[in-house]
C-alpha cells in the first residue's frame, strides 16, 4: 500500500500538469500573436510564433490609439471600486455579524436576494439614476454602481462570524468605541477576506464592459474593455495584431494581481465558507 500512494500522487500530478498546459496554451498563443504583423495573420493564421518579433503593435496601441487613456480610466475605476468595496462591505459585514439592531434579520436576506437578481434587471434603473444625477460620460457615473457589491457584503459577514466575540466584548469593557473596535481590531484580522473582496471587486470592475459602454459617451471616458474593441478596428478591418496586443495589456494587471494575492484569495474563500 505504501508503494501505491506515491504512484497515485505522481499520476495525479501528471494529470494536473497536462490540464495546466492545455489551459495555458491560449495565453501562450495570445502572447506570441501580439508580436505578429497583419500580413503574418493573413498568410498563416495558425502559426504559433512570429517570423520576427516586433513591438509595433504595442507602440501603435499607445501612441496612435490612445490606449493609455483607456488604461488610466480603468485603473481609476478599479482602484476606487476596490477601496469602496473593502471599506463599505467590511462595515456592513461587521454590523450584520457583530452588532444588534432593529431590522437586522431582514437586511441579510435582502443581501442574498440582491445576489440572485439578474444584473440586467437593475441596469435601466441605475442608468436613469445616473442620468438624473448628471453623471453620464463621467468616471463617477461608471464607479457609483460598483462601489459595493452584495457578494462582498456576504463574504465579509461570513468572515466576521469567525472573529471571536470575546475580542469585541473585552474592547468594549475597556471603553473602546465601535469605530475603534472596527478599525483597530476587526480590520487587522480581516486580511484574507479583504484580499478576496479586493480581487473579486477588481476583476468585476476591470472586466466590466456593458455599463461603461452605455455611460461613457466619449473616448476620454472609455475604459480598457471598450478600448479593446475600439483598438482592434482599423479602416473597417480587424487588426489582429493590435487586438492581441490590447488583450495582452488588459490581461496583464489581472495576472499580476492574482499572482501576488492568490494565497489570501484562497484563505478568504475557505474562511468565508465556514459559517
Amino acid at each position: 500500500m505504501r508503494t501505491l500512494a506515491p504512484a497515485r500522487q505522481a499520476v495525479l500530478y501528471a494529470i494536473l500538469a497536462i490540464i495546466t498546459v492545455f489551459m495555458l496554451l491560449p495565453f501562450v498563443w495570445l502572447f506570441f500573436g501580439s508580436f505578429k504583423t497583419q500580413a503574418e495573420f493573413l498568410s498563416n493564421p495558425g502559426a504559433w510564433f512570429p517570423e520576427t518579433f516586433q513591438i509595433e503593435n504595442y507602440i501603435q496601441l499607445f501612441a496612435e490609439r490612445g490606449f493609455g487613456t483607456y488604461m488610466a480610466n480603468s485603473i481609476i475605476v478599479s482602484v476606487v471600486a476596490v477601496l469602496g468595496n473593502i471599506l463599505f462591505s467590511a462595515m456592513a459585514g461587521y454590523a450584520l455579524a457583530k452588532l444588534r439592531f432593529r431590522g437586522r434579520g431582514l437586511v441579510f436576506p435582502l443581501v442574498i436576494v440582491s445576489m440572485i437578481v439578474p444584473y440586467v434587471a437593475l441596469f435601466v434603473p441605475q442608468f436613469v439614476i445616473v442620468v438624473q444625477m448628471g453623471l453620464v460620460d463621467t468616471l463617477t457615473g461608471i464607479i457609483l454602481p460598483v462601489l459595493i457589491a452584495p457578494l462582498s457584503v456576504f463574504i465579509m459577514r461570513q468572515f466576521a462570524y469567525s472573529v471571536p466575540f470575546e475580542l469585541m466584548e473585552a474592547a468594549r469593557i475597556d471603553g473602546a468605541s465601535e469605530p475603534r473596535i472596527f478599525f483597530r481590531i476587526f480590520l487587522p484580522l480581516s486580511g484574507p477576506a479583504l484580499a478576496t473582496v479586493g480581487i473579486l471587486s477588481f476583476l468585476a470592475s476591470w472586466n466590466n464592459f456593458l455599463w461603461p459602454l452605455v455611460v461613457a459617451q466619449s473616448q476620454g471616458t472609455y475604459t480598457a474593455p471598450i478600448g479593446l474593441s475600439v483598438a482592434s478596428q482599423a479602416s473597417n478591418t480587424v487588426s489582429f495584431g493590435l487586438l492581441l496586443a490590447a488583450a495582452m495589456v488588459v490581461l496583464l494587471p489581472i495576472l499580476i494581481l492574482f499572482l501576488f494575492l492568490q494565497k489570501y484569495f484562497i484563505q478568504g474563500v475557505a474562511t468565508a465558507g465556514l459559517k
